[in-house]
């Protein structure tokens, strides 16, 4: 088993008199270390499942990762029904087919097995599966009236974080929205962290789920939402990921930065769950929604000029993550995009100057805009656009 030394570390004291209250459940069981897959019929039986489902999608199952699984699961007598039809950005489309792949299947299991996509696609089946409707209904937070099935999340990527929150984020295809339908219900009962699953990731994915798990940390630590648990995880989180992101793009063999990315990530998926995320995911989704731009790409474009904007608010929580401040950290970010290969600009990707207002506009109403610590309105968001043009 791969140890890492993890010291958790909460808000310096000095900050006592400005902390928020929160409500937070502790969730999931997480069982981390090399080989932990081999424990998913243990997991699937203590939670009562004897017919699961199984989401992944078509680059996981070529790893053979799936069949590893229904392996675990055979043993323990649990009999397992694979879906794959997962993409990435899942939509509604992907869970209706999941959903109409397990309605005859008298599912009490399911198991997402790969990136976000798989154990986001996961939770909207479950919200169907077991609430009934469609995915449109359970936009927005708790409005899940029936209980819902055990989910375990397997992650075989170091990025969303997904496998830690109880939202999913789904997609509506005609409207490009990305909705966040979020229920306590919906978060896993158990997640499975086993950094050997990610070691067969291609180089632009580790890339970009690296990044993305970066920005969670960051955005995550500063946030109008932020509290002492949350800035535990935040903070964490980006010692991990600051200090494996270039090892593992350096070496992908390398299972213990593996690991601490893998973590890393997990712990700032567990940040977001606390105190939400801010500009820079919110400028993040358009680029993805209307410009195709991947996710981890966007959102690591656009969090460089977040940070020195948002530095005039809380310049002060940024020192707190190292000499240099938000300075240091807007330019770590830029060097890992760099090292990465990933884009740094705007009209890399062909977008000018007259696409600004139009992104701003619906930047502006993304549901993690109001969480940013510097508030923003489609003004301010429309400078930081221009800032990476």
């Amino acid at each position: 088993m791969v140890e890492t030394n993890i010291a958790l570390t909460a808000a310096a004291p000095a900050r006592a008199q400005a902390m928020q209250s929160f409500d937070f459940q502790t969730r999931p069981r997480v069982v981390f270390g090399t080989g932990a897959l081999d424990r998913l019929g243990e997991l699937a039986t203590a939670l009562g499942g004897s017919r699961a489902l199984l989401v992944s999608d078509p680059g996981v199952v070529s790893a053979g990762y799936p069949n590893r699984a229904i392996t675990q699961l055979m043993r323990a007598d649990v009999e397992a029904f694979l879906f794959d039809g997962v993409a990435e950005n899942p939509t509604t489309e992907h869970v209706g087919a999941g959903l109409a792949f397990a309605q005859s299947k008298q599912i009490n299991l399911i198991i997402g097995l790969g990136g976000g996509s798989s154990i986001d696609c996961a939770k909207g089946v479950n919200f169907l599966l077991s609430n009934g409707g469609k995915m449109q209904d359970y936009w927005g937070v708790g409005k899940a009236a029936k209980p819902m099935l055990p989910l375990i999340a397997i992650p075989t990527t170091a990025g969303t974080g997904s496998e830690a929150q109880s939202f999913a984020l789904i997609s509506d295809p005609e409207t490009h929205q990305k909705m966040a339908c979020g229920d306590p219900k919906a978060a896993a009962a158990a997640t499975i962290l086993d950094p050997e699953l990610t070691l067969t990731q291609p180089a632009a994915v580790t890339a970009h789920t690296g990044i993305d798990a970066v920005s969670h940390a960051l955005e995550t630590w500063v946030t109008n939402k932020r509290n002492a648990l949350s800035q535990m995880y935040s903070r964490e989180a980006w010692r991990l990921l600051s200090g494996s992101f270039e090892r593992v793009l350096a070496d992908p063999s390398d299972v213990e930065a593996r690991a601490a990315m893998q973590l890393g990530a997990n712990f700032a998926g567990s940040a977001i769950e606390a105190s939400m995320l801010g500009a820079a995911h919110s400028c993040a989704n358009p680029l993805t929604a209307h410009r195709d731009v991947v996710h981890g790409s966007a959102v690591g474009m656009m969090l460089p000029a977040v940070i020195r904007f948002n530095a005039k608010t809380v310049g002060a929580l940024y020192e707190e993550l190292g000499p240099g401040g938000a300075e240091m950290i807007a330019s770590r970010v830029e060097s890992m995009l760099r090292l990465a290969g990933l884009p740094a600009r705007l009209s890399e990707y062909n977008i000018a100057e007259a696409d600004l207002p139009g992104l701003a506009e619906e930047a502006s109403r993304q549901w993690t805009a109001r969480f940013n610590p510097r508030p923003v309105d489609s003004a301010e968001l429309l400078e930081i656009y221009r800032c990476v043009l």
